[in-house]
């Protein structure tokens, strides 16, 4: 019954980083260059269960079969397809057609990447986002975008060093997000009835558990 609490236990962390994924995903449906993220999940390891009816003898080895403990998040996977160009008819606005990323300088000299390209201009008349950060005239790109680092909901760093590409720019357009909001409800859903069978597991388990408690206080 303890190995059931600790394989619930598991599975139910592993849903909750699904839920709070879930909802930042959703709550940026509507944020220019968000990239929605996925969790991946793998099964732990196969682990013989073994057991001993009266101490470590061995010819009272019993080999009950294998058991596995649960699953685990593998990875975040972040997903970078392109999310459609809008125009907004603003100058300060860009958007990047295809790979690549707009290259921002933090207020703490950090180097961070952006497909965010909803900008403003400062009292300097320099072209910044819109927490102020600003903006340098790059476009990068990776050769692997999954060791981006998100550091915001559009930022990210890499320990990678960019590569420097001619991106083709428009002014006056943004990227939407690449969330698909039907999609992120459907997981939800799904998600909500994973919590629910486990609770159902966990809760007969319990039940057993305090039932062979009581048993044993009887006798």
């Amino acid at each position: 019954m303890i190995r059931t609490f600790n394989t619930v236990n598991k599975n139910m962390n592993i849903l909750q980083t699904k839920q709070e994924n879930v909802s930042a995903n959703v709550t940026n449906v509507n944020t220019p260059g968000y990239k929605f993220q996925e969790v991946i999940q793998s099964t732990l390891d196969t682990q013989q269960m073994i057991n001993y009816t009266e101490g470590r003898n061995v010819d009272r080895r019993r080999e009950l079969g294998p058991y596995v403990f649960g699953n685990e998040v593998d990875e975040i996977y972040k997903n970078f397809n392109q999310g459609i160009l809008y125009e907004t008819g603003l100058d300060t606005d860009y958007a990047i057609v295809g790979n690549g990323f707009f290259t921002i300088e933090m207020n703490d000299g950090t180097i961070a990447y952006t497909r965010n390209g909803n900008f403003k201009l400062n009292e300097d008349n320099q072209l910044v986002t819109m927490e102020g950060y600003i903006v340098l005239d790059e476009i990068n790109d990776f050769e692997n975008y999954q060791n981006l680092n998100r550091i915001g909901d559009t930022l990210f760093t890499s320990d990678d060093a960019p590569i420097e590409i001619e991106g083709e720019v428009r002014q006056g357009f943004l990227e939407r997000s690449n969330v698909n909001v039907i999609d992120e409800l459907v997981k939800m859903i799904e998600i909500s009835r994973e919590f629910e069978a486990n609770q159902k597991v966990l809760l007969a388990a319990d039940e057993t558990l305090n039932k062979a408690v009581n048993d044993v206080g009887r006798v």
